[in-house]
């Protein structure tokens, strides 16, 4: 995608990996909205990059998202990048109960909520002379986190949906692009600075190099391997790459 002279939503932009993209966007002088719920966190964010505006929704809330996605329409005509880069990360366990009432909210906004936003915004990117659509998936798309089973899942049905949404736009004025990020130091787990998690300064820097290309998945040098890994190989890999992390766990 061309980086700079966009108008830009970002989900999710008051922290993480979320404002780092915000701010590496208004850095490069495009126009950039940053949403999510927390407004005391999107505030802090606009202060800290003065032209940056800020919307509150709820990616959870079909409602939230219809209303916002109107408000965006009216409020910003040349509105041309979407990033749909909010979630959330909650631990489970497969080999018992799943709650149920968690499971649906990380479906609702890890799913559910990027699908129905990009569906609220769709006639009016294909409007635009140049739009793309990003998606925030994870490597975990593709090697599940079996402690986090379900949003290893919600992330791979993104991915899945991403494939399906290019295929259908290859002939619009519309690309998409998927972002599929390592462990990255946030407080999307919990910000430890572990030696196994990405910088967010790292990530973001490799990450806008993929971005300015035409390359529908951008994955950083370090986790290449881990993309690869679908195939006769595939439940070996994932097996020890769990065996590792529960020997060792994550902060959480």
């Amino acid at each position: 995608m061309k980086l700079d002279g966009n108008t830009i939503l970002v989900t999710g932009g008051g922290s993480g990996i979320g404002r780092g993209l915000a701010e590496a966007f208004h850095q490069r002088g495009n126009k950039v909205i940053i949403a999510g719920r927390r407004k005391a966190l999107l505030d802090e964010v606009v202060a800290a990059n003065p032209g940056m505006e800020a919307i509150e929704l709820d990616i959870a809330n079909p409602a939230s998202i219809q209303s916002v996605a109107q408000t965006l329409i009216a409020r910003y005509p040349t509105l041309n990048v979407l990033v749909n880069n909010a979630g959330i990360m909650p631990f489970d366990n497969a080999a018992g109960q799943i709650d149920e009432a968690s499971a649906r909210r990380l479906i609702d906004t890890n799913v559910l909520g990027p699908i129905l936003l990009s569906s609220a915004l769709i006639e009016h990117l294909k409007r635009q002379p140049r739009a793309t659509i990003i998606y925030n998936t994870s490597i975990l798309a593709y090697v599940p986190l079996a402690p986090s089973a379900v949003y290893s899942a919600t992330k791979a049905a993104l991915h899945s949906y991403a494939l399906s949404q290019r295929f259908m736009l290859r002939e619009t004025n519309v690309t998409v692009q998927e972002i599929a990020p390592p462990w990255v130091d946030t407080d999307l787990i919990k910000k430890s600075g572990d030696p196994r998690a990405m910088p967010v300064d790292a990530f973001i820097a490799q990450t806008m190099e993929g971005l300015a290309t035409e390359i529908p998945e951008v994955v950083v040098e370090a986790v290449r391997p881990l993309r690869a890994n679908p195939g006769p190989g595939e439940h070996a890999l994932i097996n020890a790459f769990n065996a590792e992390l529960v020997a060792n766990p994550p902060p959480m």
